[in-house]
This record gives C-alpha cells, sequence and structure tokens, in this order.
C-alpha cells in the first residue's frame, strides 16, 4: 500500500481510503435496506489488516447506523492503527451544546475517545453562510482544546469560487472533495489543486469512482481503453487518474465487497502507482474515455435552467441528471439513493402538476413532462432504515 503526508498534521495516510458509505447491504423486511454487520465487520477488518489506515464514515450514513458498525469493527488494536475521520451535518448544528452531544454519541458508537478527524459535513453554497453565523468552526476549536477531536476539517460539494472563499476563510487541517476524470470541470474543478499548493491543508478526494460508475465501462468506453494497449480495469484508469496528482493525500472510495476491496488494495500497491506515471498516451486514453462516457445519453438536458425554477419545486435538470448518469455508468443504486434525497425535499417528479410551463422554456425542445416520467419511473424505491 503506497502513504502519503497528510498534510500538516505530519502522519501518514494510505493513499486508498476506506469510505463507509456503502457497506453491504441486506434487504428490511418492509422494503429497504440495512447494513450486512457481519459482512462489514470482514470488509472494514481486512481493510485494516491490509494497509489500509484511514477510514471516513459521517453521523448520517447507513440510517446513522454506519459510525456505529465501523466503531464494533475495529474496536480493540485495530482502532490504534487506524485514522478515524467523520462529519456531521450542518442540519444537525443548531447550537453548540446540540454539536457537543453529537459528538459525544458519535464517539461512543466509534468506540472511542477522540476523533483524527471531525468535518463539517457538505459545505455549499447553500449552507457555509449558515456555518459562520452558527460559529460552528469556534465551537470545533473548543472541542479540540478538550481533546475530542485533533483535526478540523470539512467536506465540500459545490463551485470553485464558493470553496475558494470556504478554504481561505480559515487554517482547515484537512477538505474532502469530489474530483474524478468526469468531473474534472465541474464540482471544485482541476483548479483546487492548484488553490491547495502550499497551504499545508490535506486534500482527500470522494467519489473519485463517481458513485460506482466508472467501475463500469459501456462499450463505447471498453473500446477506448482496449485501444490504449494497457490492461487496466475501468476503475484502475480512474484511480491512476488522481493517483497521479501529488496534491492528493488520500482518494476515499466506498467499497461493499471484499472482492472490490482486494481489487483496491492491489492497484494501490504498485510499484507505479505515483504521481507523473501517467504518460501522454495514458492521459490521451482518459480523454477519450471521458468524451465516450458523456457520449452515453438518454435525455439531452444541458442543464442551463431555463426551465427553472419548477412553479412545483421539482429539480428538472438534476433528475434529468440522475436518469443520465445511470445509463452512461450502467450503474442505477447511486442515482436511485440520490433521488430518495431528492423526494425526501420535494423536489422529485411526484410534486409535478403537469402545468407545462417548463416545455416552451427548453432550448433543446425535451419534452419535460413525459421524460420525467420515465426518469421517475427507473429511479423511485430507494429506500434505508436503521437494522
Amino acid at each position: 500500500m503506497k502513504y502519503r503526508t497528510f498534510g500538516k498534521q505530519g502522519y501518514e495516510v494510505s493513499l486508498l481510503g476506506m469510505g463507509v458509505m456503502r457497506l453491504p447491504k441486506l434487504t428490511a423486511a418492509g422494503g429497504g435496506f440495512y447494513v450486512n454487520r457481519e459482512e462489514a465487520y470482514e470488509l472494514l477488518r481486512y481493510a485494516a489488516d491490509h494497509g489500509v489506515n484511514y477510514f471516513d464514515t459521517a453521523f448520517t450514513y447507513h440510517a446513522m447506523t454506519s459510525e456505529e458498525v465501523l466503531g464494533e469493527a475495529l474496536e480493540g488494536g485495530r482502532r490504534k492503527k487506524v485514522k478515524l475521520a467523520t462529519k456531521l451535518p450542518v442540519s444537525e448544528m443548531k447550537e453548540p451544546d446540540n454539536i457537543r452531544r453529537c459528538l459525544e454519541g458519535t464517539l461512543r458508537k466509534l468506540r472511542t475517545d477522540y476523533l483524527d478527524v471531525y468535518m463539517i459535513h457538505g459545505i455549499g453554497p447553500g449552507s457555509w453562510d449558515t456555518v459562520k453565523e452558527r460559529k460552528v468552526i469556534e465551537t470545533y476549536e473548543k472541542l479540540r482544546a478538550e481533546g475530542m477531536i485533533k483535526t478540523i476539517g470539512f467536506s465540500y460539494h459545490g463551485n470553485y469560487d464558493n470553496f475558494k472563499e470556504v478554504i481561505s476563510a480559515y487554517d482547515w487541517g484537512m477538505c474532502l472533495v469530489q474530483q474524478n476524470m468526469i468531473d474534472f470541470d465541474r464540482e471544485v474543478t482541476d483548479r483546487v489543486y492548484e488553490l491547495m499548493a502550499g497551504r499545508g491543508t490535506a486534500l482527500a478526494v470522494m467519489e473519485p469512482l463517481r458513485g460506482g460508475g466508472l467501475a463500469g465501462a459501456p462499450e463505447q468506453v471498453r473500446k477506448v481503453y482496449e485501444d490504449s494497449g494497457k490492461t487496466w480495469s475501468p476503475s484502475e484508469w480512474a484511480f491512476r487518474y488522481l493517483i497521479d496528482r501529488p496534491e492528493v493525500s488520500v482518494i476515499v472510495s466506498g467499497m461493499s465487497t471484499l472482492e472490490q476491496l482486494k481489487e483496491n488494495i492491489a492497484v494501490f500497491s504498485k510499484d507505479d502507482a505515483a504521481p507523473g506515471r501517467l504518460t501522454p498516451l495514458d492521459k490521451e486514453t482518459i480523454a477519450k474515455a471521458r468524451d465516450a462516457y458523456n457520449s452515453v445519453v438518454n435525455i439531452p438536458c444541458t442543464a442551463c435552467d431555463y426551465c427553472m425554477p419548477c412553479s412545483s419545486g421539482v429539480n428538472i435538470p438534476g433528475i434529468f441528471s440522475f436518469y443520465n448518469d445511470a445509463y452512461r455508468f450502467e450503474y442505477f443504486d447511486t442515482r436511485r439513493r440520490s433521488y430518495m434525497f431528492t423526494a425526501r425535499g420535494g423536489a422529485d417528479f411526484s410534486r409535478c402538476t403537469d402545468c407545462g410551463e417548463c416545455e416552451p422554456k427548453c432550448p433543446q425542445k425535451i419534452g419535460i413532462r413525459e421524460r420525467l416520467s420515465v426518469a421517475h419511473d427507473a429511479l423511485k424505491g430507494w429506500t434505508e432504515v436503521a437494522e
């Protein structure tokens, strides 16, 4: 296993980090899913015993059971070998006492006296002002002074400009951003690497396989990879894209099976799993594969947002994006899960009143209501429950 320095913290972490958001699941009697604990224990313990020393979870994952499962799996000697990172959502940060109670509960679940990293979960353009107003960072600093946490960080989904404001506002110990070979010009964009240079803030990357999608490849993408002459799997191509960046401290991947974990450990243990090892031909192959992925689109939505805002609150471009991604990567689970959260937020197709106001505004002349109905039928039905 390759290791890199975790920013100014000084210690080394495995370049492959274990994400604890996609643990093996069982189907509940009334529908939905919950963690298969025995398989999860085996998976997490294998990771800790085979060189993975960075584990990333969150307060909300797996219907708020992920931290507990991780704590049970690593209790005892394994806890001393690893770094534990978890996150608290801004929605739970109503006041300092509530943040403290949540942290105390998290420590009990994880069966530890302290966290190596405690993140503010999902900072973005819509929540950064709330973080500042509620003086969340000041509360985190007090908890750090008491020894309950070692490093203050945040996870981020959003654009580059807002990220620049957030990263410049505080001396963060680490940050977790979404990056992969598809999202290079989305989310924080590739400019994040220049921005992070010299800060000493550890840079962790999530969604390297874009929710598991980049682990598969439709025919167009498979042809590109075959023509390269390399025998790398689609996953390895996606991982190599990020491994090549020296600014990255750890690449966090959510693995659901022992087979996935073993394959990924093998990739991150190769001698050439290092920055600067991608050849010009390799980079050209990745660019061609990206174009091939992006060519697989079922609904020709360009996310121009001319149809928005919807008077009923339906997230039209978002739903089309979920549907297109599900087909592009030939993997529906992640996008169904995303659609579940869209429904919880009152922005799914069930809110549509069939008013038709959106359709004349669409430059692509999409039959929006009909295509939303198709997407809804393909994406609905995902639920999660606590065991």
